[in-house]
C-alpha cells in the first residue's frame, strides 16, 4: 500500500476489547453482543497527525485519502470526511480545517477522494463514497479507530453523496464495487453531520437559476446525465416518495448569506426527514455564507462545538442502545 507523509502503522487485531474483524462491528445494525464504540468527550484535547494513504487504485491512477488521527492510545471512534465541490471540483482537503479540529477532540477522520464530474456523474462518485466507507471500515484498525457506529460529515455536495450512501448503504448501484479483502462490511452509518449540504439537488438548481449561478447550472447538468437522474438522486425527492431507506440522526449547519443553498432548502429537507421518522437538527448562523466553518471567523468556535456536541450525544444514544 502506497502512501505519503508519514503512513500509520497498523496496531493489530489487539485493538478492541475482543479479537473481532472490524466489519463485524461496523455499524448499528451490528448484534448488541459486540463491543461498544470508544468513548468520546469534545472536551479532550489530542495533538493531530495528518498522513495520506493510498486507499484505491484503478489502473494506473491512485486514490489518496487523508486522515487526521489523535495522537494517543486509542482506539478512537471515527468519520468519513466527503468533501464539496459541485460535483465537479475539490479534493479530500476541503473540509480540512473541520477535520483537523475534530480530530483534535478525539475522532480519526478520514477523507477520501473520489471521482468528480464528468468522470463521476450520478451515481457513480456515490459508488466511490459507499467503497471508501467499507475500506475504512474494514482498516480501521490501521489508524487506531474503532468502525463501529462510523460517522458520516459532508460538505455541500458531498453532502448530497453521504446522504445518499446513509440512506441506500446496500443498493446494489452504490455497493457495486467489491472490497475482496471484507467483502460482508457494509457502508452504514450510525450519524450526519452535514455542513450546507445540498439535499434537494433539484430545489437548489432553481435557486441557481434564479440568482444567475451559471456555474452551478452548468455543474449539475453535468452531474445529472440523464437529468431525470437528478430526482431519483435527490434524497429530499427519496423522502417525499416515500422510499424505505436508512435514517441516521443527522446535524445541518446553514449559514442565511449562502449564495450557493438556502436556508428554507434545508428547513424543507428537516422538515421531511422528521416526518418520516428520522432525526434531524439545524442550525442556523446569521450572515454566515458558504463554506464559513472552513475558515476562522466569528462563528466557526459556535459551529464547531455543536457538531462535537452532536457527535456526543449520537455515540451515547448509539452505546445505549448496544
Amino acid at each position: 500500500m502506497l502512501t505519503r507523509r508519514a503512513f500509520v502503522q497498523r496496531v493489530g487485531a489487539a485493538v478492541g476489547a475482543a479479537a473481532v474483524a472490524p466489519w463485524l462491528v461496523d455499524s448499528g445494525r451490528a448484534p448488541a453482543a459486540r463491543a461498544q464504540t470508544p468513548g468520546y468527550d469534545p472536551a479532550q484535547r489530542f495533538s493531530v497527525q495528518v498522513s495520506d494513504v493510498e486507499y484505491r487504485r484503478d489502473g494506473d491512477r491512485a486514490y489518496l485519502a487523508t486522515v487526521y488521527q489523535p495522537r494517543g492510545a486509542g482506539p478512537f471512534p471515527a468519520m468519513l470526511d466527503v468533501h464539496g465541490g459541485q460535483w465537479r471540483t475539490g479534493d479530500r482537503t476541503g473540509s480540512g480545517p473541520i477535520s483537523e479540529a475534530l480530530a483534535a477532540s478525539g475522532l480519526v477522520v478520514f477523507a477520501p477522494d473520489f471521482r468528480n464530474s464528468p468522470d463521476g456523474p450520478y451515481p457513480a462518485s456515490v459508488a466511490d463514497v459507499n467503497y471508501a466507507t467499507r475500506w475504512f471500515k474494514a482498516h480501521a484498525d490501521d489508524f487506531q479507530a474503532s468502525p463501529r457506529y462510523l460517522g458520516g460529515m459532508g460538505n455541500s455536495s458531498g453532502g448530497h453523496l453521504v446522504m445518499l450512501s446513509a440512506m441506500r448503504p446496500d443498493d446494489p448501484r452504490y455497493a457495486a464495487r467489491p472490497l475482496a479483502e471484507a467483502p460482508n462490511v457494509d457502508a452504514a452509518l450510525g450519524y450526519l453531520v452535514l455542513v450546507w449540504p445540498i439535499l434537494d439537488p433539484y430545489g437548489r438548481f432553481i435557486f441557481a437559476q434564479e440568482t444567475g449561478r451559471a456555474d452551478i447550472v452548468a455543474s449539475t447538468r453535468i452531474y445529472f446525465a440523464p437529468w431525470d437522474t437528478i430526482w431519483e438522486g435527490s434524497p429530499m425527492a427519496i423522502l417525499e416518495r416515500g422510499e424505505p431507506v436508512e435514517m441516521p440522526a443527522t446535524l445541518i449547519v446553514q449559514g442565511t448569506s449562502d449564495a450557493n443553498v438556502t436556508p428554507a432548502l434545508q428547513e424543507r429537507f428537516v422538515a421531511a426527514y422528521r416526518a418520516a421518522g428520522g432525526n434531524a437538527e439545524l442550525e442556523i448562523f446569521e450572515n454566515q455564507p458558504h463554506g464559513f466553518a472552513t475558515r476562522p471567523g466569528p462563528e466557526t468556535g459556535r459551529a464547531l462545538a455543536l457538531m462535537k456536541a452532536f457527535i456526543a450525544r449520537q455515540l451515547a444514544v448509539l452505546n445505549a442502545r448496544s
